[in-house]
Parts: C-alpha cells; structure tokens; sequence
C-alpha cells in the first residue's frame, strides 16, 4: 500500500548461530517497506515484477491487487494505466464509493493473499528470499500513522501488520508442502520395501 519510506531492513546478526535469532535466541523482526532496499524489499508490493494473475498479467502485485478493488473494468484500466505500483495505489485509494466494488471490504484479503501467491510461485530467487528468513517475524514498517499503515504494517510498534502476517502465512505453506513432497518418495521406498519383503517370505514359504 502507498505509505511513507521508512527504516532500513533489519539484517541476520552475525553474532547468533542462527540467522535470524538474537543471541538470547528470540526470533528477530525483519522489517521491510522500500522496494528498492537489499535484500527485503522484494517483500513489498512496489517491487517491480509481473504476476500473471486471474488471466491477466500486472506489473507488480500491487496493481494486481488495486485492480479487485474496482467497480467497473473502465476504472480498473484507469487504475492499471498508473505508470508506478505507487500511484496505482494512490488512484485507487482515491476512488469514489461508487466505483469501489461493493464486497470489497470482505474479499480483500483474500485477493491479497492469492496475489502474494501467485507472485512467489511465479518467481523462484523471491520464494528462496522468503525461505530464507526462517522463522523471522516479518513487519512492514510505516512511519506515518495512518489507517492503511497501521492495517498492512506497523506504525512505532502498532498495528495488525497484515502484509506481513500473510507473507509468513505463505512462507509456512511452501515449508509444509516441501515436507509433504518430501515424505511421498520416502512413503512409497518403504511401501516397495515392504510388498519385496512379503514377497520374499512368501517364497521361502513356498519352497
């Protein structure tokens, strides 16, 4: 969402022997907010990359997600000809009530989440980038304090930091799946070794 620039990303301490735990061991904040900021700002969703999203492919995850909020496609395409993610947010921030597709309250987080996916599953370097940060709470941080701040971010310590819980959401959901993958070659190995085992007794048996 379109907010004010703020603090640079929080880097792994070289100090803990895990990279995103303080020598305490807590789990650290990797904070992010500027697109162009290494190497976190991928996180955001000013980051320029396309994301092939419901038939359609944006510039960046922003103007795949501003683009749920509108009413009519006339006024998704006036969103989608900002030429920055900045100003599509910004013109979509702008709409009158009327222009705004009325369930937007309800299915916006939704929308956002499916965008999130799509744009990690479509990238490989940037769901390796979310991989990467282990068990690190991640935060996007305002420095102005406002509603939108406070509702994908935080504001000096506070606010639901929704982007953030989503892209954590996402992160488990890749590290469930590897382990799933991971655990079918190993079930079917055993299963093989199993039916060989029977098998073989059932000749001995016989014989």
């Amino acid at each position: 969402m379109t907010k004010t620039p703020t603090t640079a990303c929080a880097r792994p301490s070289k100090k803990s022997p895990h990279p995103h735990r303080n020598a305490a061991g807590s789990v650290q904040d990797i904070q992010f907010y500027r697109a162009n900021e290494k190497p976190y700002g991928p996180f955001s969703n000013l980051f320029r990359r396309p994301v092939s999203f419901e038939g359609l492919v944006y510039p960046t995850s922003e103007h795949a997600y501003q683009a749920g909020k509108a009413r009519k496609p006339a006024v998704r395409d006036w969103i989608l000809s900002a030429p920055t993610p900045a100003l599509a947010a910004m013109a979509a921030h702008g709409l009158y009530v009327w222009d705004v597709a009325p369930d937007w309250a309800q299915t916006k987080f939704d929308r956002m989440r499916r965008v999130l996916r799509a744009k990690f599953d479509q990238h490989e370097d940037l769901r390796q980038l979310l991989l990467s940060t282990g068990e690190a709470r991640l935060v996007e941080v305002g420095t102005v304090n406002n509603a939108v701040n406070r509702l994908w971010g935080e504001v000096d310590g506070k606010g639901e930091n929704m982007l953030g819980v989503m892209l954590m959401e996402l992160r488990a959901a890749y590290v469930k799946e590897a382990a799933v993958a991971t655990a079918k070659p190993a079930r079917a190995g055993s299963k093989a070794r199993t039916k060989a085992k029977t098998k073989s007794a059932r000749t001995v048996v016989a014989a």
